[in-house]
This record gives structure tokens, C-alpha cells and sequence, in this order.
């Protein structure tokens, strides 16, 4: 039987470690909320502005766009993954990098020349332990990414794909759909020309839609502004993702610890409990015993 001292020690330690983890949990609930308003709030943006590109795109104008068009010719491609900061968060950022080793190698195969560029410390130390070298990183983000943060990123793709620098831009994150569903996802930013194949109904609608455009001053430099505007929200909207996704996993990843933890205070103390049951019991008997002794 284990000592009802060392038993008693241990459910103590056990009692703080849930406080730590319920605490963690209710922080992770807080920035979880504050995530979500932003990234729902980004979300309805985000389609609109990709609805407008695509039915651009499906008027039946003959319009050109640098970043509509796929390239015949590739050599180059950057691959951008996006992890956490911290841990603490279950298997979040092994996901992430799950999902970006057979991209990477992908990419590998197909283009010449390969960029790697991780968010996030989690994900450049995982990345870096394998022995892949990484030419970029970041590690301002925190739970709430700001536009202003991600807009200089953004600019700085679209200037390199401009240039020819980079011929494709795979961004991998975590999307997330609800609060019970985060899906691992690896999706090609650059070019853009693929934009309206998210949307089918629209793509059938394109004989429709030719005669509900008016285009003042005109339709290329209307193209000119929304386009790049289109990149710009939608890598912003990656980043938005990945910061409720870790939120979300923290959240849960620390609930389970706090309920693993009761369970286990709740087997200390039956242990402790019998113990102490045991060591009470032994007492009396050599109490009887003493008093048996003295008398005879």
C-alpha cells in the first residue's frame, strides 16, 4: 500500500495542475470568441470580394490579369505554412506539418526552385528538427492577426509573382468550418486563375452575368484595384483561420486535461482513502497490541 503522505502530496500537485489547465481553458474560450467574431465578420468580406472577381472573370470580357494567369513555363514556388507560436494545443501543429511534408515534396518534384516560409515557432522548430532549411519566417502573429500585419506579406508575393520571382504560392493552414470541425488544408493562392472554380453556379451564370457589369472608367483598371485586393484578403483570411483553429484545439486539448486531471484526483483519493484506512487500522492493532502486552 502506498504511503497515505506521499498519496496525499501527489493529489495536491494534481489539484494545481487543473487549476493551471482550467484556467488555460477559460483564456482560450475568451480569445476563441474574439477570433471567431473577427474571422466570421472578415469571412462575409472575403466571399464577396472573391464573388466579384469571379464574375469578372465569367462576363464574357476578354480581360487580362497577370495574377489571373496560369503560367506555361514554372520554375519557381513558395510554399507558406502556418502553425502556432506556442503548444498546448494537442495535435494542431502536427497536423500542420503532416500536411505540408507531402507538399513540399510535391512541389519538389514539379519545380526547380522551392521557397519555405513558416509561421509560427512551433512549426519552424518542427521543420528545422527534420532538417528542412526554411528562407522565411514569422513569429509577430499572435491569437488575434491584424491586416496590417499580413498586408506587407501579401504585397511582397504579388510584387515577387509580378516579377516572375515565384511562378505558385501554397499557403497551408487549418480552416476552420465550425467549432467542432477544423479541417488541415493546402491551398494554391497564385495565380488567382482558378478563382471562379470555387464557385460553380456562377461559372454557369457567366452568359448571364455579361449584361449586369458596367465598368466605370473601365474594366481594367477596376481589375487593376480588385484583384490583388482579392489575394490580399484571402491570405488574410488564412491567417484568420489558423488563429481560431489553435484556439479552438487549445481549448479542447486543455478541457481534456482538466477532466483527465479529476479523474485522477478522484483515483488518489480512493487510493489515499484506503490507505489512510489501512494505516489508522494498523495503529489501533498495535495499540491493542501494547495494552494486551502490559496487561499480561
Amino acid at each position: 500500500m502506498a504511503n497515505a503522505r506521499a498519496l496525499d502530496k501527489r493529489r495536491k500537485s494534481v489539484r494545481n495542475i487543473r487549476k493551471i489547465t482550467r484556467t488555460m481553458e477559460l483564456i482560450a474560450t475568451a480569445c476563441f470568441k474574439k477570433a471567431m467574431d473577427r474571422a466570421m465578420a472578415a469571412t462575409a468580406y472575403t466571399d464577396r470580394i472573391t464573388q466579384m472577381v469571379s464574375d469578372l472573370a465569367q462576363s464574357g470580357l476578354e480581360l487580362n490579369h497577370p495574377l489571373l494567369e496560369t503560367r506555361e513555363t514554372t520554375d519557381n514556388a513558395t510554399l507558406l505554412v502556418l502553425t502556432a507560436n506556442r503548444g498546448l494545443c494537442g495535435g494542431y501543429n502536427g497536423n500542420m506539418l503532416r500536411s505540408a511534408l507531402p507538399r513540399r515534396k510535391e512541389l519538389t518534384e514539379q519545380f526547380e526552385n522551392l521557397q519555405m516560409e513558416v509561421s509560427g515557432r512551433r512549426g519552424i522548430a518542427g521543420l528545422r528538427y527534420r532538417g528542412i532549411e526554411i528562407d522565411e519566417t514569422y513569429t509577430q502573429f499572435n491569437d488575434q492577426p491584424k491586416y496590417e500585419e499580413v498586408e506587407p506579406i501579401a504585397n511582397r508575393f504579388l510584387d515577387m509573382f509580378r516579377l516572375g520571382q515565384i511562378d505558385r504560392l501554397d499557403v497551408v493552414y487549418t480552416r476552420f468550418v465550425s467549432v467542432s470541425r477544423q479541417q488541415a488544408v493546402v491551398e494554391t493562392l497564385l495565380p488567382l486563375g482558378s478563382i471562379s472554380e470555387n464557385d460553380g453556379q456562377q461559372a454557369q451564370q457567366g452568359s448571364q452575368t455579361q449584361s449586369s457589369f458596367e465598368f466605370i472608367p473601365s474594366a481594367e483598371s477596376i481589375l487593376e484595384e480588385v484583384v490583388p485586393e482579392s489575394f490580399r484578403v484571402r491570405l488574410f483570411k488564412c491567417f484568420l483561420d489558423a488563429a481560431v483553429s489553435e484556439q479552438v484545439s487549445r481549448m479542447v486539448a486543455m478541457k481534456s486535461a482538466t477532466e483527465n486531471a479529476s479523474d485522477m484526483i478522484k483515483q488518489l483519493s480512493m487510493t489515499y482513502n484506503r490507505a489512510r484506512q489501512s494505516q489508522i487500522t494498523n495503529e489501533i492493532m498495535e495499540i491493542i497490541g501494547g495494552v494486551e502486552a502490559l496487561s499480561g
